[in-house]
């Protein structure tokens, strides 16, 4: 599995800030990623492209809520929503990747997996939930939503408020090893859109789809880590990772090991709502047996996985 990586794009890769998400803008940025990841294919890498879904969940659930009939139209439960929107985004991502391969004249084929992402009912992210999903509302309209429809929301600093929904650890992959086999036989494929479809086994081998989004960095990891790959790389905002960050006395990581990026993790450098998933990922990917966890931006991937530009998190 040398020269093999699972490369995880954020959500701000298809819609970037001050877009609305249309199909075009989404197609656009989709575009920019395949090149970066064509480039790596180009040099002999074999791939399997993870992506974020929050903003096209919350589109999939306004469209479900909108439509009250006649006609009857079904009301959408959010790993419904996850599994469209992976079948949506898959066809963007694998369509723009298969374009920029023929352009190139790789030869190389893209496939989407569906995935579904085992996660344990009576993990504690059920009773809490802190994960953001979809647009911003108004005070009034978080209100509504809270007494209508149940919805836990949260208050996010010049957005508004937006609905947060358990987001439990993932615990397996279903279609893992169909995903390392494709691998192996020479595709590049998408898979774990958004985490995954979050299900528990009620019974061996009996799965059940629940109302939750896994973290798209920690299934990343999750998926890594299952398949052997040796580099899990995760596209974030900026090109480097930062200690003490916006502060007089900033410093980006080039090349860190495990125990010290556990220690910055523990002095409480990387929060919540900004880097602390991404490390945490990055933490789960290496202890778990993979070699290096790449941080960077999508417009720097290419050159942070060829050693030029990055952070860099080795063992």
């Amino acid at each position: 599995m040398q020269r093999s990586a699972v490369i995880a794009i954020g959500g701000n890769a298809l819609i970037a800030d001050g877009q609305q998400g249309t199909i075009d803008e989404q197609f656009g940025n989709a575009r920019a990623a395949a090149r970066e990841v064509a480039g790596l294919v180009e040099d002999g890498w074999r791939v399997v492209v993870t992506h974020g879904n929050g903003p096209q969940v919350g589109f999939i659930l306004l469209r479900s809520e909108m439509l009250n009939g006649p006609p009857f139209i079904p009301r959408l439960t959010l790993d419904m929503c996850v599994a469209d929107s992976e079948g949506g985004i898959g066809y963007i991502v694998g369509n723009s990747l298969s374009n920029e391969f023929a352009r190139r004249g790789l030869g190389t084929r893209t496939v989407c997996v569906l995935t579904q992402t085992v996660v344990d009912a009576g993990d504690p992210a059920f009773q809490h939930p802190t994960k953001p999903i979809g647009s911003a509302f108004s005070a009034e309209e978080a209100e509504l939503r809270r007494r209508r429809d149940g919805w836990s929301m949260v208050e996010e600093a010049g957005r508004g408020y937006r609905r947060v929904v358990p987001s439990p650890t993932p615990v397996g992959i279903l279609e893992a090893t169909a995903i390392k086999v494709l691998l192996d036989a020479g595709f590049v494929v998408v898979a774990a859109g958004g985490g995954g479809i979050p299900v528990v086994e009620e019974a061996p081998g009996v799965y059940r789809g629940v109302e939750a989004v896994i973290d798209k960095d920690l299934a990343s990891a999750y998926l890594a880590a299952s398949l052997g790959v040796p580099l899990l790389a995760i596209s974030t905002g900026v090109e480097r990772v930062a200690v003490h960050y916006r502060q007089p006395d900033q410093r980006e990581l080039e090349r860190v090991s495990l125990p010290e990026i556990r220690r910055y993790q523990a002095a409480g450098e990387f929060p919540e709502g900004s880097m602390g998933p991404k490390i945490r990922a990055a933490i789960e990917f290496l202890e778990q047996g993979g070699e290096e966890v790449v941080i960077t931006s999508l417009a720097c991937l290419a050159a942070a996985v060829s050693g030029r530009t990055g952070t860099h998190i080795t063992r």
